[in-house]
């Protein structure tokens, strides 16, 4: 059995650098451009794996080239596939990344593909996957009623359950009470909530806004600040790390959550979950890409001192 069980999306990242944006109609010139494996579900799992949790990867795949890169990048990070589809009549997603040559900050599109299909029965299908692990992870890249339905299967299990809210969509009422921790962003917590996240005060407000919706605990990704965590009893900033010059925030945020999801599977506490998922983020920021980019075990130790 293995200690984590995502469910989300792969695509092929298509990562474009230059200065800006070019404005409709336009055309730029850009100044780096490179291609690999991505999506919030796909990257979280190798950011799980290399920090040396077992994990299994629940998603649909076309019968495509990009699919190939997907079945090669989780061989290479020992992520089991047991339960990803391979979808004959949809292709494998695909994400146009902008990365900004004057700020490192990153803009992104994403077209889920095959994984856009998937469903509650893909969900049922790979229940023992769910069931089996510590830890269940999700997001919204794929539609909301088969992150649901994977929330309620492993709250039904006993099994932790991590919601990274991403992208921000509106949820039913009652669904983050499935969710033991949420991890938005900044942007995402506001979507959410309805309230401003610009300040560590406002933060909080909305950290005790998501607990008042039935999540129970919060934590906030804050950038270079760090991460907020709330859970009604303890609040604590948990620093970022500085492991480097920043070259890509790209994927910073499934670093993250795949790092926590470790942390959580092994028994850490919340707050040791949150720092150790910092360090991990804080490495990867160092690096160009996304899944390429997350770091070993040996390196978020170090960090860690």
């Amino acid at each position: 059995m293995s200690d984590v069980a995502i469910l989300g999306i792969f695509v092929a990242d298509l990562a474009f650098e230059a200065p800006r944006l070019p404005v409709m109609g336009e055309t730029i010139l850009g100044e780096g451009f490179r291609m690999g494996p991505g999506g919030k579900g796909s990257n979280q799992a190798v950011a799980a794996a290399r920090a040396r949790a077992k994990v299994a990867f629940l998603t649909r795949l076309g019968a495509d080239s990009f699919g190939e890169i997907a079945l090669k990048a989780w061989a290479e990070a020992g992520i089991d596939t047991d339960y990803v589809i391979r979808d004959s009549e949809r292709p494998t997603g695909a994400a146009f990344i902008f990365v900004s040559t004057e700020t490192r900050d990153n803009a992104i599109i994403v077209e889920s593909g095959a994984a856009g299909a998937l469903s509650p029965a893909d969900v049922d299908a790979a229940r023992a996957a769910i069931e089996g692990a510590k830890v269940f992870v999700t997001q919204l890249e794929q539609p909301l009623d088969a992150a649901l339905r994977g929330l309620e299967v492993a709250r039904a299990a006993g099994v932790a359950t991590v919601f990274n809210p991403a992208p921000a969509a509106a949820l039913p009422d009652g669904f983050l009470s499935l969710c033991d921790y949420v991890t938005p962003n900044e942007s995402e917590a506001e979507a959410i909530t309805g309230l401003k996240v610009g300040s560590l005060e406002e933060a909080r407000a909305a950290a005790a806004r998501l607990r008042e919706m039935g999540a129970g605990a919060a934590i906030i990704t804050l950038g270079e600040k760090g991460a907020l965590y709330h859970d009604g009893t303890a609040t604590e900033l948990v620093p970022a790390f500085n492991a480097g010059t920043l070259r890509d925030t790209t994927g910073a945020g499934d670093a993250f959550n795949g790092g926590f999801a470790t942390a959580l599977a092994e028994g850490q506490g919340p707050l040791q979950a949150v720092r150790f998922a910092c360090a991990t983020a804080g490495l990867s920021v160092t690096r160009i890409g996304t899944a390429p980019a997350m770091p070993s075990r040996e390196e978020i130790e170090a960090l860690l001192g």
